[in-house]
């Protein structure tokens, strides 16, 4: 596949998703250049997947028409202020994974209104399975857009959200999201093993069920409502056991939580803007 340059700034695992998903949907890997400081992680990138590689930010943007954004939120500022003259001269959109920087606060460091698309992965978008959240400054034109999501295609479902404000929901459900079903998966398998599992028997049984579980649900035109509806008969063992969870207060409970997950969010975001 024939494309422009894409320059990663940062070599770390979503970085290395990204080049991974592309570089599997035909992209040319010399089109592709990585930045980053680490030698180690320069070779091992240009060993893996044919891509160019240096240490400097600035030498990387040279002819790039994407930067992608990976460096830790910490380093944000740092980072926008060192490449915002190659960002004035070369005008490339920027993408940006790093979590709770805004597109304001990225736009102030540059010193310009450039195109900036924020994005929201989450950890499973290591194995092409993400579920990314997108939000486009004004700036950013149709094809750039286009552009945008295919790279985030690359990691999983990109989904673009109305307004900034709801990539820190996104944060809440997906990004965060990963941990809430893992601790799911936890008190299931303590479940089975607590009744007479086997360790391992009540492992396997409650990954595979979770994977089946949300197979059907990607597989299916039904909500997740309709699914649970279906697979509980009246006065059998999961109608008795939802009825605990309701009992509970399961629902209302996740809310809250999701809830502060979004809180705290926004709250990070605040942070670090303030300490730019």
């Amino acid at each position: 596949m024939t494309a422009e340059r894409i320059t990663f700034i940062g070599g770390g695992n979503m970085a290395s998703s990204l080049i991974g998903g592309l570089v599997a949907d035909g992209y040319d890997p010399q089109s592709l250049t990585v930045s980053e400081p680490d030698p180690a992680k320069r070779e091992a990138l240009a060993q893996r997947f044919g891509v160019r590689t240096c240490a400097d930010n600035v030498e990387a943007l040279a002819g790039a028409g994407t930067a992608v954004l990976c460096v830790k939120p910490q380093a944000a500022r740092q980072v926008c202020r060192e490449i915002a003259a190659a960002v004035a001269r070369e005008a490339p959109l920027l993408v940006s994974i790093m979590a709770g920087i805004t597109e304001a606060s990225i736009q102030a460091w540059i010193g310009c209104a450039t195109a900036v698309v924020r994005t929201m992965p989450n950890t499973p978008a290591m194995i092409q399975s993400g579920a990314i959240a997108m939000h486009a400054s004004p700036e950013v034109d149709s094809e750039q857009r286009n552009r945008a999501e295919t790279i985030m295609r690359a990691c999983g479902l990109a989904r673009w959200v109305a307004n900034e404000a709801l990539v820190d929901v996104a944060t809440a459900v997906s990004g965060s999201g990963p941990a809430y079903f893992f601790r799911l998966m936890e008190a299931v398998e303590q479940a089975g093993i607590a009744l007479g599992l086997d360790p391992e028997d009540a492992r396997l049984l409650t990954i595979q069920t979770a994977l089946g579980a949300a197979r059907m649900a990607i597989e299916s035109a039904d909500p997740p409502q309709r699914l649970r509806e279906r697979v509980t008969s009246p006065g059998g063992t999961t109608e008795r056991a939802l009825s605990i969870l309701d009992e509970g207060g399961f629902g209302p409970l996740v809310e809250r939580a999701v809830g502060a997950a979004q809180q705290r969010a926004v709250e990070i975001s605040r942070i670090l803007a303030e300490e730019a």
